[in-house]
Protein backbone atom coordinates (compact mmCIF):
# COMPACT_ATOMS: atom_id res chain seq x y z
CA UNK A 1 0.00 0.00 0.00
CA UNK A 2 1.46 3.41 -0.96
CA UNK A 3 1.67 5.45 2.19
CA UNK A 4 -0.41 8.68 2.25
CA UNK A 5 -1.62 10.64 5.07
CA UNK A 6 -4.68 10.30 7.36
CA UNK A 7 -5.35 14.20 5.76
CA UNK A 8 -5.82 12.95 2.54
CA UNK A 9 -9.24 11.71 3.50
CA UNK A 10 -12.14 14.49 4.43
CA UNK A 11 -15.56 14.26 5.53
CA UNK A 12 -18.70 15.53 3.56
CA UNK A 13 -22.19 16.14 3.79
CA UNK A 14 -24.43 13.99 5.24
CA UNK A 15 -24.09 14.77 9.20
CA UNK A 16 -26.43 14.47 11.93
CA UNK A 17 -27.20 17.50 14.08
CA UNK A 18 -28.82 18.28 17.47
CA UNK A 19 -31.85 19.05 15.21
CA UNK A 20 -32.24 15.67 14.84
CA UNK A 21 -35.65 14.32 16.33
CA UNK A 22 -34.58 11.87 19.38
CA UNK A 23 -30.69 13.07 19.03
CA UNK A 24 -29.63 13.48 23.11
CA UNK A 25 -25.85 14.67 23.56
CA UNK A 26 -23.40 12.32 25.38
CA UNK A 27 -22.07 13.73 28.57
CA UNK A 28 -19.01 15.10 28.24
CA UNK A 29 -15.89 12.79 26.82
CA UNK A 30 -18.67 9.81 26.67
CA UNK A 31 -20.00 7.81 24.03
CA UNK A 32 -23.69 8.26 23.40
CA UNK A 33 -25.26 4.64 24.48
CA UNK A 34 -27.74 3.13 22.60
CA UNK A 35 -30.36 0.75 23.87
CA UNK A 36 -32.88 -1.41 22.53
CA UNK A 37 -35.15 -3.36 24.78
CA UNK A 38 -33.15 -2.83 27.61
CA UNK A 39 -29.77 -3.89 25.88
CA UNK A 40 -26.87 -2.04 24.25
CA UNK A 41 -26.62 -2.13 20.61
CA UNK A 42 -23.77 -1.67 18.45
CA UNK A 43 -24.55 1.25 15.95
CA UNK A 44 -22.94 1.86 12.25
CA UNK A 45 -23.17 4.46 10.38
CA UNK A 46 -23.44 3.11 6.64
CA UNK A 47 -23.88 6.93 5.26
CA UNK A 48 -21.02 8.33 5.93
CA UNK A 49 -19.48 10.57 2.75
CA UNK A 50 -15.71 10.90 2.37
CA UNK A 51 -13.41 11.98 -0.59
CA UNK A 52 -9.98 12.19 -1.22
CA UNK A 53 -9.25 15.61 -2.56
CA UNK A 54 -6.26 14.29 -4.66
CA UNK A 55 -8.12 11.52 -6.79
CA UNK A 56 -10.91 14.22 -7.28
CA UNK A 57 -7.90 16.67 -8.83
CA UNK A 58 -7.64 13.68 -11.68
CA UNK A 59 -10.60 14.58 -12.82
CA UNK A 60 -10.55 18.13 -12.14
CA UNK A 61 -13.60 17.80 -9.49
CA UNK A 62 -13.30 20.25 -6.84
CA UNK A 63 -14.26 19.30 -3.00
CA UNK A 64 -17.58 20.79 -1.81
CA UNK A 65 -18.17 24.12 0.33
CA UNK A 66 -14.92 23.78 2.69
CA UNK A 67 -18.12 24.29 5.64
CA UNK A 68 -18.88 20.77 5.03
CA UNK A 69 -15.24 19.69 5.21
CA UNK A 70 -14.26 17.55 8.49
CA UNK A 71 -10.80 16.41 8.35
CA UNK A 72 -10.22 17.09 12.21
CA UNK A 73 -10.30 13.57 13.25
CA UNK A 74 -10.74 14.13 17.16
CA UNK A 75 -13.43 16.27 16.33
CA UNK A 76 -15.11 13.41 14.44
CA UNK A 77 -14.98 10.85 16.67
CA UNK A 78 -16.35 13.44 19.91
CA UNK A 79 -18.91 13.96 17.40
CA UNK A 80 -19.92 10.37 16.49
CA UNK A 81 -19.69 9.47 20.45
CA UNK A 82 -22.39 12.11 21.00
CA UNK A 83 -24.57 10.75 18.11
CA UNK A 84 -24.48 7.51 19.74
CA UNK A 85 -22.02 5.92 16.98
CA UNK A 86 -19.87 3.29 17.34
CA UNK A 87 -18.42 2.23 13.52
CA UNK A 88 -18.58 4.48 10.41
CA UNK A 89 -18.70 2.70 6.80
CA UNK A 90 -17.15 5.34 4.75
CA UNK A 91 -18.05 5.50 1.04
CA UNK A 92 -16.99 8.22 -1.58
CA UNK A 93 -20.12 9.37 -3.83
CA UNK A 94 -19.12 8.30 -7.91
CA UNK A 95 -18.25 11.11 -9.81
CA UNK A 96 -15.47 8.79 -11.84
CA UNK A 97 -18.43 7.12 -13.86
CA UNK A 98 -17.35 8.82 -16.83
CA UNK A 99 -13.57 9.01 -16.70
CA UNK A 100 -11.59 6.82 -19.60
CA UNK A 101 -10.13 3.63 -18.19
CA UNK A 102 -6.62 4.82 -17.09
CA UNK A 103 -8.02 7.98 -15.41
CA UNK A 104 -10.21 5.27 -13.69
CA UNK A 105 -7.83 3.00 -12.29
CA UNK A 106 -5.99 5.75 -10.96
CA UNK A 107 -8.78 7.33 -9.32
CA UNK A 108 -9.90 3.71 -8.03
CA UNK A 109 -6.43 3.11 -6.64
CA UNK A 110 -5.44 6.64 -4.79
CA UNK A 111 -9.07 6.01 -3.09
CA UNK A 112 -9.11 2.92 -2.12
CA UNK A 113 -5.30 2.76 -1.13
CA UNK A 114 -6.12 5.94 1.37
CA UNK A 115 -9.78 4.66 2.40
CA UNK A 116 -7.47 1.91 3.72
CA UNK A 117 -5.12 3.81 5.43
CA UNK A 118 -7.49 6.04 7.04
CA UNK A 119 -9.38 3.31 8.26
CA UNK A 120 -5.97 1.66 9.88
CA UNK A 121 -5.72 4.60 12.06
CA UNK A 122 -9.26 3.89 13.91
CA UNK A 123 -10.08 0.48 13.05
CA UNK A 124 -12.69 -0.10 16.02
CA UNK A 125 -14.74 3.25 14.29
CA UNK A 126 -13.93 3.41 10.82
CA UNK A 127 -14.29 0.71 7.72
CA UNK A 128 -14.93 1.37 4.21
CA UNK A 129 -16.24 -0.13 0.96
CA UNK A 130 -14.33 -0.12 -1.66
CA UNK A 131 -14.61 2.32 -5.06
CA UNK A 132 -15.00 0.73 -8.28
CA UNK A 133 -15.35 1.91 -11.81
CA UNK A 134 -19.13 0.26 -12.69
CA UNK A 135 -18.14 1.71 -16.94
CA UNK A 136 -15.21 -0.38 -16.93
CA UNK A 137 -16.61 -4.15 -15.75
CA UNK A 138 -13.45 -6.10 -16.11
CA UNK A 139 -11.61 -3.77 -13.99
CA UNK A 140 -14.68 -2.86 -11.70
CA UNK A 141 -14.16 -6.92 -10.69
CA UNK A 142 -10.39 -6.58 -9.75
CA UNK A 143 -11.07 -3.61 -8.17
CA UNK A 144 -13.77 -5.24 -5.95
CA UNK A 145 -11.08 -8.58 -4.97
CA UNK A 146 -8.26 -5.76 -4.64
CA UNK A 147 -10.18 -3.75 -2.45
CA UNK A 148 -11.12 -6.41 -0.16
CA UNK A 149 -8.58 -9.09 -0.56
CA UNK A 150 -5.67 -6.19 -0.75
CA UNK A 151 -6.79 -3.20 1.63
CA UNK A 152 -9.39 -5.03 3.51
CA UNK A 153 -12.78 -2.99 2.53
CA UNK A 154 -15.71 -4.63 3.50
CA UNK A 155 -17.48 -4.51 -0.05
CA UNK A 156 -18.22 -2.12 -2.81
CA UNK A 157 -20.56 0.67 -2.89
CA UNK A 158 -21.75 1.96 -6.37
CA UNK A 159 -24.12 5.15 -7.40
CA UNK A 160 -27.69 4.36 -7.87
CA UNK A 161 -28.46 6.18 -10.97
Amino acid sequence: MKSQGSSDVVFVGCTLSSATPGYAEAPAGARRQIVVNGKRVKTVDVHAHCAVPAAMALVGRPLESPALLKDDIPTRLRAMDAQGIDVEALSINPYWYKADRDVAAKVIQMQNEALAEFCATHPDRFVAFATIALQHPDLAVQQLVDGVKRYGLRGASTGGS
